[in-house]
């Protein structure tokens, strides 16, 4: 299995809708270019910063077929899930490999707590169903619990295609043992915490998945060139600079932050989905006076 070409930095891409909640398939095509134009290794459709919990299978489908489209090749696309029941997270695999995604990417199940076992069982069917397809584990504390390092090691030496993990922990001693007991195999760790491309790559990271990258992508993607022309100062440098307007989105309700940030910079990419809704007020304002010190240019209100 050849996953040369997984590693530098991943959009989790936002997916611009209408008013009333449809897929806005021409500004999402814009995204897709404007992205990869400014230089990332990879899209990840549905991660979380995608809304991917808002969708249907079938506006899924729907719109990952505009997205393999109009990626045409030029970067790996991924298939993000976040299944609770595991047969479901097997039919949108299979899915996944139909539609033509070069991997997958598989949230562990919110809402329940499980075991390692029951946890081990869950992603192990998963990747089962689609052997030939590169699978990464994302590890995100926000839905009550993390992966634990010793289970995604076991994943990594005992199934073949899973290959790599996303780990939104923040947590770099958490991410360096991951590193660490994987690094006897072909296993690519990467970051996914914006403000950890830097770190993360002193650690042995392969790269960062980063929301940021649907906006500020030369920004974002700067950080990780610089660190792989051997440039450690300039990209240290680069990450310091750019983590003020990563910090002050925190400041937003989750998810709506990085449909705020691309507005600001003139992407007119639509709102959030309902219940969500856009930032407004002095929320609105920090974002907007950090990404204009940051970029270096006025946003639009």
């Amino acid at each position: 299995m050849d996953i040369s070409r997984i590693k530098g930095i991943i959009v989790p891409l936002l997916i611009p809708v209408n008013d009333d909640e449809s897929v806005n398939e021409p500004k999402l095509r814009e995204v897709i270019d404007h992205v990869i134009d400014g230089g990332v290794q990879g899209i990840l459709a549905f991660g979380s910063n995608s809304e991917f919990y808002m969708f249907t299978d079938e506006e899924m489908t729907e719109i990952f077929k505009i997205i393999v489209d109009e990626t045409n090749g030029r970067v790996p696309v991924f298939f993000g899930m976040g299944p609770i029941r595991t047969s479901h997270g097997v039919k949108l695999a299979k899915l996944a490999e139909k539609l033509g995604a070069d991997g997958i990417s598989v949230l562990q199940p919110m809402f329940l707590k499980p075991t390692d076992e029951e946890l081990y069982g869950h992603f192990k069917a998963i990747a089962n169903a689609v052997p030939n397809l590169p699978m990464l584990l994302y590890n995100n504390p926000r839905v009550g619990y993390r992966l634990n390092a010793s289970l995604v090691s076991d994943l990594a030496h005992n199934v073949e295609n899973i290959i790599g993990v996303k780990d939104s922990s923040g947590d770099m001693t958490y991410f360096s043992e991951v590193v660490r007991l994987t690094q006897d195999i072909e296993f690519r760790a990467f970051t996914g915490k914006d403000t950890l491309i830097y770190l993360g790559l002193c650690a042995g990271s392969w790269g960062s998945v980063c929301s940021t990258a649907n906006g500020l992508v030369k920004e974002v993607v700067d950080i990780y060139d610089k660190f792989e022309a051997g440039d450690y100062k300039g990209s240290r440098e680069a990450q310091y600079k750019f983590n003020p307007a990563r910090l002050v989105q925190n400041k937003a309700s989750f998810p709506v932050a990085t449909k705020d940030m691309a507005n600001l910079l003139g992407m007119n990419v639509g709102k959030p989905i309902l219940p969500s809704l856009p930032s407004d007020g002095a929320v609105l304002d920090g974002m907007k006076t950090e990404i204009d010190k940051l970029v270096g240019t006025k946003t639009t209100n």
